[in-house]
C-alpha cells in the first residue's frame, strides 16, 4: 500500500540529492542561484515584503501560498533565475522539480501613467531600488491592480511535479523566493515586468509630488503595507519552540510505566517494519485529516513519541495542522 505515494525523504537526503543535481548544472555552465533565507523572515525590505503582500492579497492564491513558506525557508528552492517576463527554478522535493512562472509585461499605458503619477517624487535610482521614497510614491508604485506588481491573470504557473493543482507547494515556494530575491536585487522587479526603472527619473525635480506623502517621510512601514494590500504582513517563521518542551517530553515517556503500575494498559507496541515517521505520513495521506487521539490509536504510539514526528513533517512541508485544542487535526500536504 505504501507504493501509492512517494516515500518519505528527509530534508537532509533531499539536500544531498539537490546538491548533486546543482553540481551537474554548474559543470554545464548554469549559474546556480539558490534562495537562502537568513533568520526567520522570508522578506525584510520594502520591495520583498511588498511582493509577498501583493501575492497574499489575491484570493486566488490565499489557500495555496502557505504550503510554500516552509519549503522556501528550509532551502528547497535550490535555483531561481529571474529574466524579463519569466522565472525558472529548481525545487527539491521527493524529486527535483522544475518550476516556470511567466509574467506578462507591464502594459505601456499603465507604465506611462505610473511614471507620470510619480514625477518629481523620485530623486535617484539608488533611492528607488532601496525603497527610500516618499510614502505617497511608494503607495502608488505598490498599489494593487495598477501598480508595478502583477495580478493573477498576468501570471502563468507550471511545475513538473504530479500535483494537479496549478499552485502546488513548489510553485508557492518559488513565488515567496522571488520576494526574498528582491530583498537583495530589487532591480529584478523592473526586469521581470520588462520596464526601465530610469523612466521614473525622467521628471525628477519637476515638483509633481504624489499627494499623501512628503519627501521626508521615507519608506513604507509594515503597517502601511498591511493597510495598502489589505493583509497582515508577517513573513517570519514559526515561533521559537518552548525550551522546556524536551523536558516535558522526557517526563511523558515515563507515563506508560506509571499507567501499568496503576493498572492501566500502556499503548500497544509499534509493529516492526516501516519506520514510524513513514507510517505516520502514509496514515495522514490515506485517512487524514486526523486528531491527535486518532493518530495515536491508529499507530499504537503515545503523544510524546508522535509529537516531534508530526512537527518534523510540518517543518518539512509534508503535513499541516489546523484547528485548536482537542479539535486540532493533522493532514498530509502531498
Amino acid at each position: 500500500m505504501y507504493e501509492q505515494w512517494a516515500p518519505y525523504v528527509s530534508v537532509a537526503e533531499r539536500r544531498r540529492k539537490a546538491a548533486a543535481e546543482m553540481n551537474k548544472l554548474r559543470k554545464k555552465g548554469h549559474p546556480v542561484s539558490p534562495v537562502e533565507i537568513a533568520g526567520r523572515a522570508i522578506a525584510t525590505t520594502v520591495w520583498g515584503k511588498a511582493w509577498c503582500a501583493n501575492l497574499e492579497a489575491y484570493g486566488d492564491y490565499a489557500n495555496r501560498l502557505p504550503r510554500g513558506r516552509t519549503y522556501v525557508r528550509n532551502g528547497s528552492v535550490v535555483d531561481l533565475q529571474i529574466a524579463p517576463g519569466r522565472i525558472d527554478a529548481h525545487v527539491s522535493g521527493s524529486s527535483m522539480y522544475r518550476v516556470t512562472v511567466t509574467v506578462s509585461p507591464l502594459v505601456d499605458g499603465r507604465w506611462k501613467t505610473l511614471c507620470a503619477d510619480c514625477a518629481g517624487g523620485i530623486d535617484s535610482l539608488v533611492e528607488l531600488l532601496q525603497g527610500r521614497l516618499s510614502t505617497g510614491v511608494m503607495e502608488r508604485l505598490c498599489r494593487p491592480r495598477d501598480g508595478l506588481f502583477p495580478a493573477p491573470k498576468e501570471i502563468k504557473l507550471a511545475c513538473s511535479c504530479p500535483d494537479g493543482a496549478s499552485m502546488c507547494k513548489h510553485v508557492a515556494a518559488v513565488l515567496y523566493g522571488i520576494g526574498a530575491r528582491l530583498d537583495h536585487e530589487p532591480h529584478l522587479l523592473f526586469t521581470l515586468r520588462q520596464v526601465d526603472a530610469t523612466d521614473l527619473l525622467a521628471n525628477a525635480g519637476a515638483g509633481l509630488a504624489v499627494p499623501g506623502g512628503s519627501s521626508g517621510d521615507r519608506v513604507l512601514a509594515a503597517d502601511d503595507l498591511s493597510a495598502l494590500f489589505g493583509v497582515e504582513i508577517d513573513l517570519s517563521g514559526p515561533a521559537p519552540r518552548d525550551a522546556a518542551a524536551p523536558a516535558r517530553a522526557r517526563a511523558k515517556t515515563k507515563e506508560p510505566a506509571a499507567a501499568k503500575r496503576a493498572g492501566k494498559a500502556p499503548p500497544a507496541p509499534r509493529p516492526p517494519g516501516k519506520p514510524l515517521i513513514s507510517r505516520l505520513l502514509h496514515l495522514l495521506r490515506k485517512q487524514g485529516p486526523l486528531t491527535n487521539v486518532e493518530v495515536q490509536e491508529a499507530l499504537g504510539a503515545d503523544a510524546a513519541t508522535l509529537r516531534p514526528l508530526l512537527q518534523r513533517l510540518i517543518d518539512e512541508g509534508l503535513a499541516a495542522k489546523s484547528g485548536r485544542g482537542k479539535g486540532m487535526t493533522y493532514g498530509a500536504l502531498d
